[in-house]
């Protein structure tokens, strides 16, 4: 099976798993996305609001972002979706915003964090302990990554929850600041919280698996430095986040959010060319580490993805030789010195 169109692609990437369902339906109270306008939160949204009607619940999901440009505040009003236009780092846009028992953060910022070191702190250490002031009353789901981990012996398999972060640049430690800040007010406020650790998600529009496509098909070279990656659909993380409001706790629960392989970027490579029918070339050589994460806790807990690697690359494929849109904006997974 293809997908050959937006449509197709906004649905199964909003399709939520009965799990899901299950837990809408338990879940009591209103759902507000904060950051709302990214790359995962628009189908995060659709996702909430679709397990929520199925579940048969009467539940406000209310999507949080400056929605400055394009259609999307549009879009997701005609899926259900309230939307309130907001600049987080404005305390008092940030005060007016409603009280909801179920928060989930998504807001931050990665790339460009070079040239804007000032910035990426302030959204990503400082805004946290705004939120849990604002939300003192609430469970907050939030989004966080691998990179804090840094560099990780393929031999180990993948980091664990319970390794010690070594984050590399200020993109890592600033996101390893977020985590503390939230453990903190978690600890002081009695605030359940879980700590998603996520790498990488990716769809057919942006992430890994596309650089790496899009690269094969154009007769680019590949580089080898950072030699394996973790990903999972971002559907399935999604979904799995979202599961993760049942485990918020005191002090917060940590979640690896990645699929269960280390892919070989070789490998990924090599069976994009089979696919596309083109050859494909190499650079450098794969270092004995990466940005790798175990996720065996959130497979005991969610189960496995319901998109497999198998899949996602035939979709990859399809989509990239079929022209279809992307969202133009690389992941820079073979960066190895933390600068993006």
């Amino acid at each position: 099976m293809s997908i050959t169109n937006m449509k197709e692609l906004e649905e199964i990437l909003s399709r939520p798993s009965e799990e899901l369902i299950n837990t809408m339906a338990a879940l009591e109270g209103d759902i507000i996305i904060l950051g709302a306008g990214g790359k995962m939160g628009p189908s995060l949204a659709r996702m909430a609001k679709r397990a929520t009607d199925k579940a048969g619940k009467q539940r406000r999901v209310i999507g949080v972002s400056r929605f400055s440009t394009g259609s999307l505040e549009a879009e997701l009003q005609s899926a259900g979706i309230e939307t309130i236009r907001c600049d987080l780092l404005d305390r008092r846009e940030l005060e007016a915003l409603p009280d909801a028992p179920n928060v989930i953060f998504m807001a931050g910022m990665k790339f460009g964090s070079a040239e804007s070191q000032a910035l990426i702190w302030a959204m990503n250490s400082y805004l946290p302990g705004e939120i849990c002031l604002k939300y003192s009353n609430s469970r907050i789901v939030v989004f966080s990554t691998g990179n804090i981990y840094g560099l990780t012996p393929l031999a180990y398999g993948g980091a664990i929850e319970t390794d010690e972060p070594s984050p590399i640049g200020e993109y890592a430690a600033s996101a390893l600041g977020r985590e503390r800040i939230f453990e903190h007010f978690s600890r002081t406020l009695h605030i359940p919280v879980a700590i998603n650790r996520l790498n990488y998600a990716v769809e057919l529009r942006y992430g890994v698996l596309v650089d790496i496509a899009e690269k094969v098909n154009s007769g680019e070279t590949i580089d080898l430095s950072m030699g394996n990656v973790n990903v999972i659909f971002q559907g399935d993380a999604n979904d799995m986040i979202l599961r993760t409001l049942n485990h918020a706790a005191c002090p917060p629960m940590v979640i690896n959010i990645t699929g269960p392989e280390i892919l070989s970027i070789r490998r990924i490579a090599e069976q994009f060319g089979q696919l596309m029918g083109k050859e494909v070339k190499f650079t450098g050589i794969e270092a004995a580490d990466g940005i790798i994460s175990n996720s065996q806790l959130s497979h005991r807990l969610f189960g496995y993805p319901r998109v497999s690697i198998h899949q996602l690359m035939g979709w990859t494929a399809d989509w990239i030789m079929q022209g279809s849109a992307r969202l133009g904006k690389p992941t820079h997974f073979e960066t190895r010195h933390g600068k993006y």
